[in-house]
């Protein structure tokens, strides 16, 4: 799945994918992630739980030395990323958080941004619940 990718992109890409496995097991009731590819991007799916959205990963083909992590365009999650995080993340639409391959992401904030999208639907339904 990580082949294709030049050496410090797969080594990018791969620590994304680490966080991303690491973050869901440490959240209560979003289960084993299943790891596809959709539109021939890595794709992470709490397909048991169904608590949150799809994370998919790539390279920016129009930007050979970035690469973003991507969430559904219809949900709040990159408008929310922008309110927790505009001074230390780039964005880019409704859909993408993006990073330069020569810097790390702010780990903290990434997980966090992480943490939303793997419970966006577990979070929204019980936004929906009376008190």
């Amino acid at each position: 799945m990580y082949r294709a990718y030049s050496d410090r992109l797969r080594e990018k890409l791969m620590r994304l994918r680490h966080l991303i496995f690491e973050t869901a097991a440490e959240l209560e009731d979003v289960g084993p992630l299943e790891e596809t590819l959709k539109w021939g991007q890595p794709s992470y799916l709490t397909k048991q739980s169904k608590s949150g959205t799809t994370i998919r990963v790539d390279q920016i083909k129009s930007k050979p030395r970035q690469y973003c992590m991507m969430v559904h365009c219809q949900t709040s999650l990159v408008a929310t990323y922008r309110e927790f995080y505009s001074e230390v993340l780039r964005f880019d639409g409704k859909r993408c958080i993006e990073f330069d391959v020569e810097m790390d992401p702010p780990e903290d904030a990434l997980r966090h941004c992480i943490e939303l999208a793997l419970t966006y639907h577990r979070n929204k339904r019980r936004d929906r619940l009376p008190f």
